[in-house]
């Protein structure tokens, strides 16, 4: 995240059963960027912070998959997100 609130990007991301790959729900600049975080923040969804990562993500058309060269960055943040869930609930994983 950048700490100029008017250079503050944001890209959220979806994933739903028997979808291929994520995809780009919401993405935007400087007060869209903020109320996206800030919605994320408010339901305790992880964001995560790479500048490299965004750029990729804000050239995703909205509602579009992310592409096939994304697939390995995103599933190793998220078996990461999973196995912190795993340790917060206790579980192994």
């Amino acid at each position: 995240m950048n700490k100029n609130p008017a250079l503050q990007q944001a890209v959220a991301l979806a994933y739903e059963t028997g979808d291929f790959a994520p995809r780009v729900i919401a993405k935007g600049k400087g007060l869209v960027a903020e109320q996206i975080i800030a919605r994320a923040k408010e339901h305790n969804v992880f964001v995560h912070e790479s500048r490299e990562l965004l750029a990729l993500l804000m050239q995703v058309d909205l509602d579009d998959h992310i592409p096939a060269g994304l697939y390995q960055a995103i599933a190793e943040i998220l078996a990461w997100l999973y196995r912190l869930e795993q340790e917060k609930s206790g579980e192994s994983a």
